[in-house]
């Protein structure tokens, strides 16, 4: 289901409370001047419980190649994942998500190699559901590496919902799935009468902590132990 709408009414507000219904915004392009509220009849979300990690990530993740920090350059990891050639990311669609950081909504992962930013996540959280709306690599694996710090910061504080809004052959590769429309609404009813934190108060992940025990399909048990 898509509704289309001016930019003019759009304001932080609202667009959470078009993610607390279960709707996300999308832009023909950079320049377009309208948005298109999207429900999806088949919705895509990765369980926290169930991230695939191949045995190639894990190795990589463990050897702390990349360092990885949260909410440090927001508006950088915006613009890396609105910087292609075809985007659903509009300059305003980008500065309310800058906004929405602003108040505490939104939040970032950030890949680094040395000074340079590589990889990057970000998404939305209200309750205990996680909107992950875009991501970006600009190094071998860096974006599944912002992606499983994302995961694992997730579960540790409490989250219970990991929304990508679409599956693609990336998430899918993740352990992402689709799942009917109703079946979504129910788990986001459910995950935003929780309370979760993005920043768990003692959370300090390490490489060895996000990368470990593993079953041997690959995918992830969450140890409680965070350091």
């Amino acid at each position: 289901m898509t509704e289309t709408t001016s930019f003019e009414d759009l304001t932080p507000a609202v667009l959470l409370r078009a993610y607390a219904t279960g709707i996300f915004p999308m832009s023909d392009g950079r320049d377009d001047p309208e948005i298109h509220w999207i429900d999806p009849r088949r919705r895509g979300v990765l369980p926290l419980d169930g991230f695939h990690m191949s045995r190639s990530l894990a190795k990589r993740v463990r050897s702390g190649c990349y360092r990885v920090t949260t909410d440090t350059v927001f508006d950088a990891v915006v613009e890396a994942c609105a910087a292609r050639d075809e985007t659903w990311i509009s300059h305003r669609i980008q500065r309310l998500y800058v906004q929405l950081h602003q108040l505490g909504f939104a939040h970032s992962v950030e890949v680094w190699d040395g000074p340079k930013l590589v990889g990057g996540v970000y998404g939305v959280t209200l309750g205990a559901a996680f909107f992950g709306e875009s991501m970006f690599s600009r190094a071998t694996d860096a974006s599944k590496v912002a992606l499983a710090f994302a995961v694992h910061r997730l579960w540790a504080g409490g989250f219970r919902l990991f929304d990508t809004q679409f599956l693609t052959p990336h998430l899918a590769s993740l352990g992402g799935t689709e799942i009917p429309r109703a079946d979504y609404h129910r788990q986001l009813a459910e995950a935003l009468g929780q309370t979760a934190h993005f920043d768990p108060v003692g959370y300090s992940p390490s490489p060895v902590s996000v990368a470990s025990v593993a079953r041997a399909s690959g995918r992830t048990q969450f140890s409680t132990q965070t350091s």
